[in-house]
């Protein structure tokens, strides 16, 4: 128990000494994160699920240049219907954790927040949609790309990371 207060006034040192940082995560969606501590092990089911997410991916040609530029160009159902199929699922899981208040296998509860539309997320969702279109990745298939061994992904994955970079220096100016 002390050891736990020991690190609750360290978190709260840290906190105080970065008051920036404090005031950014108030805009974070991470309500749900969990409070339990894990060795360091349980990280391993993540590796696990990622390989699968990855595998499942490669399998639906969700990752494929081709099947992606199908898409855009309004030639094939095939992406659509994975889309669709995902949304659905979303919005069935959703109103089942709503309905029956269901908690985390940890028995933690599920807080859903609700978030107004603004032009920041319409430039966001233009800028996201044309580099998808322009390059055939997202975040997620994009590794699963590098995975089956397709090395021009990884421009796209140094452009990720310089958008990214680019995101947090100019984050004060943008509009949320």
């Amino acid at each position: 128990m002390k050891e736990q207060s020991i690190k609750d006034k360290a978190h709260q040192d840290f906190l105080a000494s970065n008051a920036d940082f404090e005031v950014r995560s108030l805009d974070a969606v991470c309500f749900n994160e969990s409070e339990l501590r894990h060795p360091w092990w349980y990280n391993f089911k993540y590796l696990l699920t990622g390989i699968l997410f990855g595998i499942l991916l490669i399998k639906a040609e969700v990752i494929s240049w081709f099947r992606i530029q199908e898409m855009f160009r309004l030639q094939s159902f095939h992406m659509y219907g994975v889309i669709g199929s995902a949304v659905v699922t979303g919005v069935i899981s959703v109103w089942l954790i709503r309905r029956f208040n269901i908690r985390t296998i940890y028995g933690e509860p599920i807080v859903f927040v609700t978030r107004k539309l603004n032009k920041g997320n319409i430039i966001g969702g233009l800028l996201f949609g044309a580099g998808w279109a322009l390059t055939g990745a997202c975040p997620g298939p994009l590794f699963a790309q590098l995975g089956t061994g397709a090395t021009a992904t990884i421009i796209t994955l140094l452009a990720a990371f310089a958008g990214t970079w680019c995101y947090g220096w100019q984050r004060e100016k943008l509009p949320h």
